[in-house]
């Protein structure tokens, strides 16, 4: 028997590990079949990020004994675009809602999206399927139904089946049409994989390899410091990093990042080189008459409370001609912009809830824990940052729930990359071709080609 390791090409590998049953003759998965068969391009895209993550799933799986036909569930879900997002506001390559991202331990905040980390979003994804497939008596099929539309419809099919006396597996169920097609897409591309030229299609190998190694940072880094010690650039660092959407990691960690085998030891070595202003990319900053916290926080694409605990100002106003030391301003890739954008919208948008204070509470401490800026929460409570509290007073804070309906807007530029189209471009940015071709003057009939660079507006909902 081939051990994993054996293995040169990672869909070899795969293919001996395939155990879903696919052997019944459905049109839906043929309808599948045709629609991949005719559309290379897609496969060709989705493929080509697969390299990145793909071996790291792969052996995940091996560990559980799954089945690896469960690897390809990311083309499914998002092409294997981490930075996928969906009305649903479902996001990462397994595509977790806000609510089922939390209750498999996927923390978010304004630093960081665990439903976007590559190897979190992946073992909650496992378990969350596990998990699904032994609540359905190891029906593999009724799970993977269940994590596109939820356990509650298919517990209710089931039971209604079940009392009518029909069969309760997953071609006799009544499902939503997006669930019903979701199966037979899975099956088709287990059976495309299994054999391309049958269908007329050919898959480039995958090395059988570990593109990544997770390397431990100490604490939190500028993601341009952090590419810069390991000679890559910002855009590879953030596509095996995608939970991370500012400038740097969160400074509650993970405290790790994701790097290409071959940038890991130079990256080990140079960090432990760098102060922890370097680490920051820290520079210095003159304070000008008219200046605040908030408004030099705006300038730099941060927040107070970054300049505030950079500085150790829980409260008080600047002094002109004061220096601040903040984090070196960076050109974040345009997908990175948008996914902050996302989170600024819904951070705005939140509906308060009240709590009270406590002996030797603050703005700045109640902030702090609430994952709030200070300012957004004095504003809130008709008060100034500096403002003492007295205990047992009523403090408004932001809560889940967005229900603003205000718009913002910002411009930023997108790089095309190979395989990249005018209509994929307006779903990453939940905008429509008509406006990328009228904000870019781009023709009629637009082409684009790789290198070119698209001006997109990003829509902010507050």
């Amino acid at each position: 028997m081939t051990s994993p390791a054996e293995y040169t090409d990672l869909f070899e590998r795969m293919r001996a590990g395939f155990k879903l049953d696919d052997g019944v003759d459905r049109r839906a998965i043929d309808q599948q079949l045709r629609w991949y068969a005719n559309n290379p391009d897609y496969l060709q895209r989705a493929f080509g990020r697969a390299d990145l993550y793909l071996y790291h799933i792969v052996t995940e799986l091996e560990s559980r004994g799954m089945p690896l036909e469960l690897a390809l569930l990311p083309v499914v879900e998002s092409a294997f675009e981490p930075y996928a997002y969906s009305r649903a506001r479902a996001t990462g390559l397994w595509q977790f809602i806000p609510g089922t991202g939390s209750r498999y331990g996927l923390r978010q905040d304004w630093w960081y999206d665990g439903r976007r980390d590559i190897v979190e979003s992946t073992r909650a994804a496992l378990d969350y399927l596990q998990s699904l497939h032994d609540e359905f008596n190891g029906d593999w099929l009724l799970a993977i139904a269940a994590y596109n539309c939820g356990e509650l419809i298919i517990e209710r099919s089931v039971a209604m089946n079940r009392a009518a006396g029909r069969p309760i597996d997953f071609w006799n169920l009544w499902l939503p049409k997006e669930t019903r097609a979701y199966v037979p897409k899975l099956l088709a591309m287990g059976r495309l994989v299994r054999d391309p030229r049958a269908y007329g299609l050919e898959i480039s190998p995958i090395t059988n390899q570990p593109y990544f190694a997770r390397v431990a940072t100490s604490g939190q880094i500028s993601l341009k410091v952090a590419a810069e010690i390991a000679g890559i650039t910002p855009d590879e660092l953030y596509e095996l990093n995608p939970a991370f959407h500012r400038w740097a990691t969160d400074p509650v960690g993970p405290y790790y990042l994701l790097l290409p085998v071959d940038a890991a030891e130079v990256f080990t070595q140079n960090l432990a080189q760098l102060s922890a202003d370097q680490l920051l990319g820290v520079t210095e900053y003159t304070v000008k008459r008219g200046d605040s916290v908030a408004s030099v926080a705006e300038h730099f694409h941060t927040t107070a409370n970054v300049i505030r605990e950079l500085n150790d100002l829980p409260e008080g106003r600047l002094t002109v001609s004061d220096d601040l030391r903040v984090p070196a301003d960076a050109e974040l890739p345009a997908k990175v912009v948008l996914a902050a954008a996302r989170v600024d919208g819904r951070v705005r948008g939140r509906r308060p809830h009240v709590l009270i204070v406590h002996h030797g509470d603050t703005l700045y401490s109640i902030a702090r824990r609430n994952r709030m800026d200070v300012d957004t929460l004095a504003a809130m409570n008709g008060m100034q940052p500096g403002d003492a509290l007295r205990t047992g007073q009523r403090i408004k804070v932001a809560s889940a729930g967005s229900s603003g309906h205000a718009r913002s807007h910002r411009h930023v530029v997108y790089t095309v990359r190979s395989g990249d189209t005018v209509a994929g471009i307006a779903q990453l940015f939940q905008c429509s071709v008509p406006q990328i071709v009228a904000w870019n003057g781009l023709g009629p009939h637009p082409h684009i080609h790789e290198g070119q660079k698209l001006r997109i507006h990003v829509v902010r909902h507050t």
